[in-house]
């Protein structure tokens, strides 16, 4: 089949597909304490989505990850993830991965690893207990530590994925930066991103990874690096440790000219731009018919409206969400 090649000749390869909005957190940045969840009649089923992943790599997406909210909060989420790692047997797929906040990898790490799953990415702000449940609301740190310490002895590669949330974080990113460095884990800082109404103030959320790039500069010596792994982060080596970091920048230094993903929510709903509202519905293309036609053209529809870039304004006087969806919908 045909790959998926929007109207900016930018090959999909990417599909980042959020498998619940559920979390067992309530990370101030991503969603309102008191959020309201979908209908669990309005989800697509766990082999719908399998039927609509595999649609995707038969049209050349060589790369999966699973998200959320929390991917492994869903039940019974390792039928799905056993389904695709066929793919990865077949050769099809490069690889299956997913972002998690750790709570439940105890439960699921060697699993995981046996499915295929080499590297996995962890959402974690702080080491410090108190500002972590500040963040997300819940007292539960020991827990996600004895998650990461799970997914290590599985073997898995662990990728440590931090916000960067302005203006009290003094100390949290030489913190991180040690840590990961010591336990032998990638480290990634990431612009907070204007996404949903979750009770806070936009502008005083954003960071620019400028700032605290050169905040580890005085520290550290940091030298750019060319290499990518094919997503959004820009590659920093810190030559004391030897260690790379990661800067995502979607706001103040966007990376549209390369962007390759795409967006499906638990719902079906495919979002071919993270910071922008088009969409498309796969849901009932998936459902009116058993073979995958209406599905496949609806998914070339879609990627036909790819959109150039997002439309994200952080800063003084932007302080409202440009995005009125939350964050946990979406997926990371």
């Amino acid at each position: 089949m045909s790959p998926l090649i929007d109207p900016f000749g930018r090959t999909v390869t990417y599909l980042r597909v959020s498998v619940t909005d559920r979390c067992d957190f309530r990370c101030y940045y991503c969603m309102a304490e008191d959020i309201s969840f979908v209908p669990r009649d309005d989800l697509l089923s766990l082999e719908e989505l399998g039927r609509v992943c595999s649609a995707f790599v038969a049209r050349g997406v060589r790369k999966i990850r699973l998200t959320g909210g929390e991917p492994l909060v869903r039940r019974n989420i390792m039928v799905l993830v056993r389904a695709l790692s066929r793919h990865l047997e077949s050769g099809a797929l490069d690889e299956l991965t997913l972002t998690t906040n750790a709570s439940q990898l105890r439960r699921y790490a060697d699993e995981l690893a046996t499915c295929g799953v080499k590297r996995i990415n962890i959402s974690l702000d702080t080491l410090d207990p108190g500002r972590f449940q500040a963040i997300t609301r819940q007292d539960r740190l020991a827990q996600v530590l004895d998650g990461i310490a799970a997914a290590k002895a599985a073997g898995l590669k662990i990728k440590i994925n931090k916000v960067a949330l302005g203006p009290y974080e003094t100390g949290e990113f030489e913190t991180m930066v040690r840590w990961c460095a010591k336990e032998g884990f990638g480290l990634t800082f990431i612009e907070a991103m204007p996404f949903g109404e979750t009770g806070g103030g936009r502008a005083d959320e954003f960071l620019p990874l400028s700032e605290v790039r050169d905040r580890l500069g005085e520290i550290w010596t940091l030298t750019p690096l060319d290499e990518t792994t094919g997503g959004p982060a820009r590659y920093t080596l810190v030559e004391e440790t030897g260690q790379k970091l990661g800067f995502i920048t979607p706001l103040s230094a966007h990376f549209c000219d390369s962007c390759n993903r795409v967006r499906l929510t638990c719902t079906g709903i495919l979002y071919m731009c993270l910071g922008q509202n088009d969409a498309a519905d796969l849901r009932t293309p998936l459902r009116v018919a058993a073979d995958d036609g209406p599905l496949m053209e609806a998914i070339d529809k879609a990627i036909a409206a790819k959109p150039s870039g997002h439309g994200f304004a952080p800063g003084p006087g932007n302080d409202r969400s440009v995005i009125g969806r939350h964050m946990n919908l979406t997926g990371g």
